[in-house]
């Protein structure tokens, strides 16, 4: 019996451990959604003072709190969870492909030492090379979200619905720009998604078997928790100028040939959004960020780690 089910273990380890990252990451992105939806309105305000011929525009800036208590006020408490369908499709294709590449680069590929330790910058390379690669395949469901998370704000200007749901914003992105339309913005995300990841998967796993190894505490909850906490703001620091890029790329209108119209590439945004709004417009939205990604951090590793042993899978 206990042959059969190490055979069995050993037949779908990828297919086990992809799933179980996918469940524990859509569990994430619903508790700390609303932070995420706050983040990406705060975000997208800087560049509304600015219009497409250079009229200005005031448009006052909000804090976290303000904001989102004006979504809820304005246009009600679900629109707190406004593109959440969409956002668990990509961390169902996002998470489950980043934790398993990392496993798999950290074991197989670039090797742990002979005492079983992780060198850090083998562990800063497998992290943005696996963030990067999950990131790539998930842009399309990121693009979706991040433009029905806008959708309240555009009625309330009085500006006509984009799209209805999900699957009206997929098929509408498909019909305007082609297959490469559902890509658009990826170089950023996909630069944002690299940098999240060299600050998540590389701070967890360097604190996480440093406590193990330097401490007397044992592989269970705590040590996760204290591990979790640290990646969640290192992760901030490092991904929130990508963040913003990424956003405002992705929520520009284009023309008929799919092009944007605001910025030209994610340089030229980064570029622009210093020059008009000064270098402290790449943290907007720093404090959202940071508070989103600190609960989502410990809720994603938590429940990862106890999924992991529930399910007989060696520990991260």
């Amino acid at each position: 019996m206990e042959e059969e089910n190490l055979s069995t273990a050993e037949k779908w380890p990828r297919m086990t451990k992809f799933m179980l990252s996918a469940c524990a990451a859509a569990l994430a992105e619903i508790v700390t959604f609303p932070l995420d939806l706050t983040k990406t309105r705060l975000q997208i305000q800087g560049e509304l003072t600015h219009q497409l011929h250079g009229e200005r525009k005031n448009v006052p800036y909000k804090g976290m709190v303000r904001t989102a208590i004006g979504i809820v006020t304005e246009e009600g408490p679900l629109k707190l969870w406004q593109g959440v369908t969409p956002a668990i499709y990509r961390h169902i294709v996002y998470s489950g492909v980043r934790m398993l590449a990392y496993e798999q680069l950290r074991d197989s590929v670039l090797g742990r030492n002979e005492d079983g330790s992780f060198p850090l910058w083998k562990a800063s390379v497998g992290a943005m090379l696996s963030g990067a690669i999950g990131q790539f395949f998930a842009s399309p469901t990121d693009l979706v979200k991040v433009q029905m998370q806008m959708e309240g704000k555009r009625r309330l200007e009085g500006k006509p619905p984009r799209v209805q749901g999900p699957f009206h914003a997929f098929m509408k992105i498909l019909s305007e720009g082609g297959v490469r339309g559902l890509w658009a913005g990826w170089v950023p995300n996909v630069q944002r998604a690299a940098l999240v990841n060299l600050g998540d998967l590389t701070t967890y796993d360097t604190v996480k078997h440093f406590l193990l190894r330097n401490t007397p505490l044992p592989d269970n909850s705590i040590c996760h928790g204290l591990a979790s906490i640290c990646s969640g703001l290192v992760a901030a620091i490092v991904g929130t100028p990508a963040d913003v890029v990424k956003t405002r790329i992705m929520n520009q209108p284009t023309d008929a040939k799919g092009r944007g119209l605001l910025y030209k590439s994610s340089v030229d945004c980064l570029i622009q959004a210093i020059r008009n709004e000064g270098f402290g417009s790449l943290y907007k939205g720093f404090i959202p960020t940071w508070m989103r990604m600190a609960p989502w951090s410990l809720t994603f590793w938590l429940s990862f780690e106890q999924i992991r042993r529930m399910l007989g899978v060696s520990s991260f």
